[in-house]
Parts: structure tokens; C-alpha cells; sequence
């Protein structure tokens, strides 16, 4: 259970893993830098699955994933409610569930490490929050 000071905390905590590992995703130069990188780890690893290269409508919809995430990043990292924690534990939901069945049809392997941080960090945003009552005993909140 957090108390609501650590809560805020861990989303801006969570914010800031987002805006790090997602930023490369926001421009297409950044983001070919980091397939490069990420194609030569799992070749250098000899990882399972497959990292294909990208065409113009693949690299449009990482944009567009990295530009939206680093936006919601600083969100969070600016003003840590509580409410978008909860928002940000079921879309990490979302993106472990696309994660898991990428990597049932094919992906590389170096999905597995995303799919862990993103099942840490939403199991860590939907635990509950005390928040103090008015008569200064603590009761949950929702």
C-alpha cells in the first residue's frame, strides 16, 4: 500500500522511464539510431525473433507511439495524480498484452525486457493508495 506522497512518486517515477525509453521513438533520425542499436544487440545476443526493418508507415506509427508517450510523460512527471497513474497502469496493461502476443508471433526476444518494466510498473500503479480520513486515521482510497 503507498501513501499518497509515495504514489506520486512512483508516477512520476514511471513518467520518467517513459520519457527515456521512448523518446528515440519520436523522430524518424532517432529512431533509426535506435533500431540500429537494437538490431545489432540482438544479432550480438543472437536473440529469438525477429526485428525487421522499417518501412515509412511503420516508422510513422512509432512516431506517432513515441510523440504521444513523451507527451503523457511529461504529464505525469509535471503534475502526478493519482488518477493518471490509474490511467497509466491500464495502458500498460494494453502495451504488455501487445507485447505478449507480438512475441507469440515472432518478435525478438528483447521484447521480453519492455513486457517485464511495462507488468512492474502497471502492478505498481494499481496497488491501493492510503490517503487520510477526517478524523486522521488512514482509510483506503480509490
Amino acid at each position: 500500500m503507498w501513501t499518497s506522497t509515495q504514489y506520486r512518486n512512483l508516477v512520476r517515477g514511471s513518467a520518467w522511464y517513459d520519457l527515456i525509453v521512448t523518446a528515440a521513438f519520436a523522430t524518424p533520425w532517432s529512431f533509426a539510431a535506435l533500431h540500429g542499436v537494437l538490431t545489432a544487440l540482438s544479432q550480438a545476443l543472437d536473440l529469438h525473433g525477429d526485428l525487421p526493418s522499417f518501412e515509412p508507415v511503420h516508422l510513422l506509427m512509432a512516431n506517432l507511439l513515441g510523440s504521444v508517450v513523451c507527451v503523457w510523460a511529461v504529464l505525469r512527471i509535471r503534475d502526478p495524480q493519482q488518477v493518471y497513474g490509474r490511467y497509466d497502469a491500464v495502458a500498460r496493461f494494453l502495451f504488455a498484452a501487445w507485447q505478449a502476443y507480438a512475441l507469440a508471433h515472432g518478435a525478438s526476444s528483447l521484447l521480453v525486457g519492455f513486457l517485464v518494466f511495462e507488468l512492474a510498473w502497471g502492478i505498481a500503479q494499481v496497488l491501493p493508495v492510503k490517503s487520510p480520513s477526517v478524523s486522521g486515521l488512514p482509510r483506503l482510497a480509490q
